[in-house]
């Protein structure tokens, strides 16, 4: 374990290798206690500078033989590292051997065993784990790969590339041995390396490509779990075929294999040609998974076949341009999904779905301690930095620049890139640069220096607008002003480029033309402005009537908007907006600005008629999608309300949203009740946009009118809910049941979730959702708290498997506020006991926990004090692992920063 004590990595002291390794010849002896590793390498030294030792990265694993050209050579250990002095000047050949103990190997980063059988995770540095090399990705080489095992407990053998050679070998201690030899022929750094060996069976798929290949597409999974393949095998082929009808990037391997895995820390990794995932996203059928889960494993394998392309042929020059591969795919694969929907309200639906997401996520971590820029400037752990900024922030800087070159010029783009970089390990600023070249007379080309502020500054842009309009010159102008605030070791920060998409919407509900002063025709209801300066001006004339802007349409760039329109012009585009995400904004903003007056008491703490009305008019209204509905219907979370807030007091959120939500359901009952008989979805299951919003919208439903009736003790809406959840003939009908059963509270709850468990209790998965349902219930006298206590008990429960602790702990403290921010801090000691103890099994897991604290000097007493000792508790272990301090010193900082 890496303790507490590493040191600061700057990106500014980036610099290249002192050697290049060309090839890489790996055999494996494959055994659970001792795997003895052989590893032959083609080593150069870096001509460029100035002859030195070797310095190879190395962890855990115990070295037994170093040979230089089949020599014995002499080595040291320093600072973690093995050295080499006195190297040939010419290419040599450089061989290690070494052992190490995969069934030990709890971190699960490096080579580890689950469930029976082998599995690696190398990203980001894991591969020093399994033997000592330059682990850093601009240190590319082709891989050879032998696998031996046990052939009955292990026979399934894979690494990445092609398959060149298999057989027989002599018997060993546990019976018959057989052998794999693979080969990828695609240079690559170390963290893309993978192997697996398993008892597993396979679903395959022989595809043609548009160049007339045939490629085999595999599907690797446990026994008893094929059947729940074929989604993640669909969305296998639907992503080959997009990504080379779409950007022109075709399938470069004979095969492509993905493996499912239980015990994995993160959602899936891009190894080349061998992409292994947790198994949250690849197993699901109708009665296990829910209409979520779809579309998570559609995006996730999307997201993993991009990355072949954007991160694998090329990758990241040093984890600082992390954004590079991962920012860029992101935004691939939320363009996969949104052209998957079909449909413009689905793809809105999307698009809203990953906004609220960066809301929730990322912009908290722009104002907390953890706040960085999209290409960091300095890390001590790298696995603290796979973060929502350089994911999801980074996809939307990806997004800017196809808003101001257009999707045909990214497309160029992507193409000029690819002609330039291919099989090299590059930087955020080199893909940029391809963008702008490729789109010469683009706003982008014109202000790329200004525009990579984006990747250089911390924290979330506020943009403010007022507009005049002036009746007699028939004119509105717009003037526009962005800020930034201070984030840590950033006080002061530079104008952005921001492209801000806008329409004006008539008080009739009309697109109006629109015309800057002195262009000489209107150029259609929609344009994109492009803010470059502290503050800005646009006039437009020949403006019929007074307007209500509808500005950042389809949340073009991340930023706050302070917009100052009254509740008449947010109904207004509620009502009429033919921008689908401005029209969900708007309600959400009215029900935004009655919880803030409420948790303030600036206002009461109720909702009043025209809201209602206005929520009324959207469930019933003819022409919205369900999904839409489901969305625009949805109070803002406890935690953007948070956000929003100066000081926090968790408890007061949580009253106010909870008496708004009651009051929302008793007051559209009838309303409630139509939409659920009116959208239940009749045949057979399909995880379709329609049929997907038509269940989420009855589920929404249902479970108002269960919280209306619980609250009037009324026992027939729970009593329905029961029976649905008893008939279900799917999970996002099971599970939807159940929800509403448990956030209401009802009688039935309980004997529901026995049944639910007797039901499941041998589909992990499931059991995963069953913990978190229970922890993440409104909080009520306490009673959620106290049960997730005793779900820690529960024989189901193990810190070991990350979707476990996962589905309790993280769930409890990051999505529960109101159960985990306690008076009498017991939410805050549960939280540092369960680092504590993960920290000693699986630090990048407790390190992703610890990071619900990022935030607590906004709380108000007495949680604030409560928090911070809290933090004191976990930073005092004396061998806390660097993943975890970094995270709770950098909270701990904010204590003498913050007033």
């Amino acid at each position: 374990m890496r303790e507490g004590t590493a040191p600061l990595i700057r990106r500014e002291d980036y610099a290249p290798p002192a050697y290049w390794i060309r090839t890489v010849d790996l055999t494996f002896d494959l055994d659970p206690v001792k795997t003895m590793v052989i590893n032959r390498m083609q080593v150069e030294r870096n001509a460029a500078l100035p002859p030195q030792p070797l310095r190879l990265h190395g962890e855990d694993i115990t070295l037994t033989r170093v040979l230089v050209n089949n020599e014995s050579v002499s080595f040291r250990h320093e600072d973690g590292m093995l050295v080499i002095d006195s190297l040939p000047d010419a290419p040599f050949t450089l061989e290690i051997r070494n052992t190490c103990c995969p069934e030990k190997n709890t971190q699960l980063s490096g080579l580890y065993t689950s469930g029976g059988g082998f599995f690696t995770q190398c990203e980001a540095e894991g591969f020093r784990r399994i033997t000592y090399f330059l682990d850093r990705p601009d240190v590319m080489a082709v891989y050879t790969v032998t696998l031996r095992a046990a052939k009955k407990q292990y026979p399934v053998l894979l690494s990445n590339g092609n398959l060149v050679e298999q057989g027989e070998m002599m018997a060993g201690v546990y019976g018959p041995r057989h052998y794999a030899k693979w080969h990828d022929p695609f240079p690559k750094p170390s963290y893309l390396f993978a192997l697996v060996a398993a008892d597993l069976v396979t679903r395959e798929q022989l595809i043609r490509t548009r160049s007339g290949k045939e490629h085999l597409l595999q599907v690797h999974v446990r026994r008893g779990d094929l059947e729940k393949t074929e989604h993640a095998m669909n969305s296998l082929i639907a992503s080959v075929v997009w990504d080379e009808a779409r950007f022109g990037l075709p399938l470069d391997l004979e095969r492509f294999m993905i493996v499912a895995v239980g015990d994995f820390n993160m959602g899936a990794m891009e190894n080349k040609g061998l992409n292994i995932f947790n198994t949250k996203y690849v197993l699901a059928n109708p009665a296990t998974a829910t209409d979520v889960d779809y579309a998570g494993i559609e995006s996730v394998v999307g997201h993993e076949y991009f990355h072949n392309w954007t991160g694998n042929r090329i990758t990241c020059r040093d984890w600082f341009q992390l954004s590079l591969k991962e920012g860029l795919t992101v935004f691939r694969d939320q363009e996969f999904s949104m052209d998957m929907a079909g449909t413009p309200t689905a793809r809105a639906v999307k698009r809203i779905e990953d906004v609220r997401t960066l809301r929730q996520v990322q912009f908290p971590e722009d104002a907390g301690s953890m706040a960085h820029p999209v290409r960091p400037d300095s890390y001590v752990e790298i696995n603290n930095f796979y973060t929502a900024t350089v994911y999801e922030k980074g996809s939307e800087v990806v997004r800017m620049m196809q808003t101001l070159v257009g999707r045909d010029g990214f497309a160029r783009g992507i193409t000029k890139y690819f002609e330039r970089h291919d099989g090299q390990a590059v930087t955020c600023d080199d893909f940029a640069q391809a963008i702008a070249d490729a789109n010469p007379d683009s706003p982008l080309a014109t202000l790329l220096p200004q525009f990579k502020r984006w990747y250089s500054q911390a924290g979330t842009p506020r943009v403010t607008a007022r507009g005049r309009y002036d009746a007699p010159t028939r004119t509105y102008t717009l003037g526009i002003e962005q800020t930034a605030l201070p984030s840590p070791r950033q006080p002061v920060k530079q104008a952005y480029v921001i492209p801000l998409a806008m329409g004006l919407v008539g008080r009739d509900g009309s697109a109006l033309p629109l015309q800057l002063e002195g262009e000489a025709a209107p150029v259609g209801t929609e344009r994109v402005l492009v803010l470059n300066e502290a503050r800005s001006f646009f006039t437009f004339v020949n403006v019929d009537q007074e307007p209500v802007p509808s500005l950042l349409r389809g949340f073009s760039a991340p930023v706050v908007l302070n917009d100052h329109l009254a509740d008449a012009d947010l109904l207004t585009l509620l009502q009429h907006d033919s921008d689908a995400f401005n029209r969900w904004e708007a309600g959400q903003r009215l029900a935004l600005n009655r919880l803030l007056a409420g948790v303030n008491g600036t206002g009461p703490a109720q909702l009043d008629d025209a809201f209602i009305e206005a929520m009324r008019s959207v469930l019933r209204h003819p022409g919205l999608d369900a999904a839409f509905k489901d969305l625009a219907l949805t109070l803002p979370s406890e935690g953007y309300v948070a956000e929003q807030l100066t000081t926090v007091d968790p408890q007061r959120i949580h009253a106010v949203r909870e008496g708004m939500l009651l009051q929302l359901a008793q007051a559209l009952r009838a309303d409630w009740e139509w939409a659920y008989e009116a959208h239940q979805v009749k045949g057979g299951y399909s995880p379709d946009p329609v049929s997907s919003g038509r269940r989420a919208l009855a589920n929404l439903s249902l479970a108002m009118l269960c919280r209306d009736a619980v609250a009037r003790h009324d026992a027939v809406w729970p009593g329905r809910a029961y029976e649905r959840f008893k008939d279900a003939g799917n999970m996002t009908d099971r599970l939807g049941s159940l929800v509403a059963l448990v956030h209401a509270h009802s009688e039935l709850a309980e004997l529901a979730l026995q049944r639910f468990h007797t039901l499941f209790k041998d589909e992990a998965l499931v059991i995963d959702k069953w913990f978190a349902l229970q922890v993440t219930a409104p909080e009520k006298d306490g009673r959620v708290f106290e049960r997730a206590k005793i779900l820690l008990k529960h024989p189901d429960f193990s810190l070991k498997n990350p979707n476990r602790a996962r589905s309790l702990i993280a769930a409890l403290c990051m999505n529960n506020p109101a159960a985990f921010h306690r008076a009498d801090a017991a939410g805050y000691v549960f939280w540092a006991e369960r680092i504590l103890e993960l920290d000693s099994i699986n630090p990048q897991l407790a390190a992703r926990l610890a990071r619900v604290m990022d935030r607590w000097t906004q709380l108000a007493e007495p949680y604030r004090s409560a928090a911070a000792e809290a933090l004191r508790r976990v930073a005092a272990k004396p061998d806390l692992s660097s993943d975890v301090a970094e995270i709770v010193n950098r909270a701990l900082q904010q204590e003498t920063t913050t007033p």
